[in-house]
Protein backbone atom coordinates (compact mmCIF):
# COMPACT_ATOMS: atom_id res chain seq x y z
CA UNK A 1 0.00 0.00 0.00
CA UNK A 2 1.45 3.40 -0.96
CA UNK A 3 2.20 5.82 1.83
CA UNK A 4 0.52 9.21 2.10
CA UNK A 5 2.24 12.55 2.58
CA UNK A 6 1.11 15.90 3.88
CA UNK A 7 2.90 18.73 2.13
CA UNK A 8 2.36 22.03 3.89
CA UNK A 9 3.69 25.50 3.15
CA UNK A 10 3.23 27.90 6.06
CA UNK A 11 3.83 31.51 7.04
CA UNK A 12 3.53 31.83 10.81
CA UNK A 13 2.15 35.19 11.97
CA UNK A 14 2.31 34.50 15.73
CA UNK A 15 5.22 32.19 16.68
CA UNK A 16 4.20 31.97 20.35
CA UNK A 17 0.65 30.79 19.58
CA UNK A 18 1.96 28.50 16.84
CA UNK A 19 3.55 26.50 19.65
CA UNK A 20 -0.01 25.84 20.89
CA UNK A 21 -0.85 24.43 17.46
CA UNK A 22 2.16 22.12 17.52
CA UNK A 23 1.21 20.81 20.97
CA UNK A 24 -2.46 20.38 20.02
CA UNK A 25 -1.61 18.52 16.79
CA UNK A 26 0.70 16.01 18.47
CA UNK A 27 -2.01 13.54 19.60
CA UNK A 28 -3.43 13.30 16.07
CA UNK A 29 0.01 12.80 14.56
CA UNK A 30 0.78 10.04 17.06
CA UNK A 31 -2.61 8.35 16.52
CA UNK A 32 -2.20 8.23 12.73
CA UNK A 33 1.48 7.23 12.58
CA UNK A 34 2.91 10.51 11.29
CA UNK A 35 6.64 10.73 10.62
CA UNK A 36 8.10 14.19 9.97
CA UNK A 37 10.47 14.17 7.00
CA UNK A 38 10.90 17.95 6.76
CA UNK A 39 9.83 20.50 9.34
CA UNK A 40 10.89 24.01 8.53
CA UNK A 41 14.60 24.44 8.00
CA UNK A 42 16.54 25.94 5.14
CA UNK A 43 15.01 25.97 1.69
CA UNK A 44 15.91 27.29 -1.74
CA UNK A 45 13.32 29.00 -3.93
CA UNK A 46 13.43 27.60 -7.45
CA UNK A 47 10.12 28.66 -9.01
CA UNK A 48 6.97 30.43 -7.89
CA UNK A 49 6.05 31.96 -4.56
CA UNK A 50 7.39 30.48 -1.34
CA UNK A 51 6.40 30.43 2.30
CA UNK A 52 8.78 30.61 5.23
CA UNK A 53 8.05 27.11 6.59
CA UNK A 54 7.79 23.91 4.55
CA UNK A 55 6.68 20.62 6.08
CA UNK A 56 6.51 17.06 4.74
CA UNK A 57 4.85 14.42 6.91
CA UNK A 58 4.73 10.73 6.00
CA UNK A 59 1.76 8.53 6.93
CA UNK A 60 1.28 4.76 6.54
CA UNK A 61 -1.26 5.38 3.75
CA UNK A 62 -3.01 8.12 1.80
CA UNK A 63 -6.19 7.37 3.76
CA UNK A 64 -4.38 7.68 7.10
CA UNK A 65 -3.11 11.10 6.03
CA UNK A 66 -6.62 12.26 5.11
CA UNK A 67 -8.11 10.72 8.25
CA UNK A 68 -5.55 12.49 10.41
CA UNK A 69 -6.48 15.86 8.93
CA UNK A 70 -10.20 15.21 9.35
CA UNK A 71 -9.89 13.77 12.87
CA UNK A 72 -11.46 15.61 15.80
CA UNK A 73 -7.99 15.72 17.39
CA UNK A 74 -6.40 17.51 14.44
CA UNK A 75 -9.35 19.82 13.82
CA UNK A 76 -8.80 21.32 17.28
CA UNK A 77 -5.21 22.06 16.25
CA UNK A 78 -6.24 23.28 12.79
CA UNK A 79 -8.43 25.99 14.31
CA UNK A 80 -5.42 27.31 16.23
CA UNK A 81 -3.18 27.16 13.14
CA UNK A 82 -5.72 28.99 11.01
CA UNK A 83 -5.78 31.84 13.55
CA UNK A 84 -2.00 32.27 13.69
CA UNK A 85 -0.66 31.20 10.28
CA UNK A 86 -1.38 31.21 6.55
CA UNK A 87 -0.92 27.85 4.86
CA UNK A 88 -1.50 25.62 1.89
CA UNK A 89 -1.76 21.92 2.56
CA UNK A 90 -2.16 18.92 0.28
CA UNK A 91 -2.12 15.15 0.73
CA UNK A 92 -0.30 13.16 -1.94
CA UNK A 93 0.01 9.43 -2.45
CA UNK A 94 3.52 8.00 -2.49
CA UNK A 95 4.91 5.60 -5.04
Amino acid sequence: MPKGYWIARVDVRDPERYKDYVAAAKPAFEKYGAVFLARGGAHTQLEGPVRARNVVIEFPSHQAAVDCYNSPEYQIAAKIRQEVADAEMVVVEGI
